[in-house]
């Protein structure tokens, strides 16, 4: 009877140590999957509804991602399957903004996302939210037609200023050739006059001549 009391507590010893071995192995096992980053929430969030898609989707994360190039990588995709992305994701901390464009079909938006955590293992998700309707057709803008710009027309009562015409070659030439008729006869006229004036003086002379004797002294010794 002491021999199986004795057991017992030896017995209880082996089970605890048995126990305690085994938690520390499932803590030691999932203390590294504890180490890795998670995704705390979203904007849009997930399983929500918007009336339409943001600019920029937004993934905030439980510590600091890797932001090196190509590190991290989200697909956005609207209900018809086309890609709603517009560049590359950029990374500030925690925080991963994704520029989108905007949805061309109304519906569920699948987002698939993939980082690398502040411990250097990558982790990705999915989640999904709605978008209940697209954005406006731009309206086109009218041409404006253009107008006929009134003539501006010189008032009768208002005297317009002459600008002064400018002499060419042909003015010159045509004014001196009308003064050139007038040259001529006032050439004529004064070879006229100088004629008349001439013949006036000849017959003058002659009279003179005529009615006057030869002086005594200018006739000639030998007819004497």
């Amino acid at each position: 009877m002491s021999t199986a009391v004795g057991a017992l507590p030896r017995r209880l010893l082996v089970l605890i140590a048995a126990l305690l071995l085994a938690a520390a192995s499932v803590v030691s096992t999932a203390a590294p999957a504890a180490a890795h980053d998670r995704l705390l929430g979203s904007d849009p969030a997930a399983e929500s509804t918007v009336e339409q898609l943001p600019t920029t989707l937004s993934l905030t994360f439980s510590a600091a991602i890797a932001a090196d190039a190509g590190a991290s990588e989200v697909q956005v995709t609207d209900a018809a399957g086309a890609a709603l992305t517009d560049g590359a994701p950029v990374v500030d901390g925690p925080i991963l903004s994704q520029p989108l464009t905007q949805v061309t079909t109304a519906g569920p938006v699948t987002v698939l996302w993939k980082v690398v955590s502040s411990d250097g293992h990558p982790i990705s998700g999915e989640f999904t939210f709605t978008v209940t309707s697209t954005p406006p057709a731009p309206t086109p803008t009218d041409t404006p037609t253009p107008t006929e710009t009134p003539s501006v027309t010189s008032s009768p009562e208002t005297p317009t200023e002459s600008a002064t015409p400018v002499p060419t070659d042909t003015d010159a030439a045509s004014d001196s050739s009308s003064y050139v008729p007038w040259i001529i006869a006032a050439v004529l006229g004064a070879l006229v006059v100088a004629a008349t004036a001439y013949l006036i003086a000849s017959r003058a002379r002659r009279r003179r001549d005529g009615s006057q004797p030869p002086h005594p002294e200018s006739e000639d010794p030998t007819d004497r």
